[in-house]
């Protein structure tokens, strides 16, 4: 069974950055591709980034494109998400998401991911 737990979520200025991080325990963090996903109050749950198990892959929305990074560090069964430039639309509650990947596979979809974390609230004041 693989665990996912998520930090560094907060509040933050309009212009601000937060960097995410997403601990895996459970299994080693190699082979299994990576996701973030954010909902927003009222909204559903949708994709924001995603990695190849090898980092090599990364595939972003088109609202985070250019000011989201999302990164992996195997050694440390760790993913992140540095966010920069953030705005009050970015506001949601933040989950990773991990599936086992057998090559250089990104994915994209909510029911791809088999583990989900409990999630971390990211709040942008105006």
């Amino acid at each position: 069974q693989v665990q996912l737990v998520e930090s560094g979520g907060g509040l933050v200025q309009a212009g601000g950055s937060l960097r995410l991080a997403c601990a895996a325990s459970g299994r080693a963090f190699s082979t299994y591709a990576m996701g973030w996903f954010r909902q927003a109050p009222g909204k559903e749950r949708e994709f924001v980034a995603a990695i190849s198990w090898s980092g090599g892959r990364t595939n972003y929305a088109d609202s985070v494109k250019g000011r989201f990074t999302i990164s992996v560090d195997n050694a440390k069964n760790t993913g992140y998400l540095q966010m920069n430039s953030l705005k009050p639309e970015d506001t949601a509650v933040y989950y990773c998401a991990s599936r086992y990947a057998a090559g250089s596979y990104y994915y994209t979809k909510n029911n791809d991911y088999d583990y989900w974390g409990q999630g971390t609230q990211v709040t942008v004041s105006s």
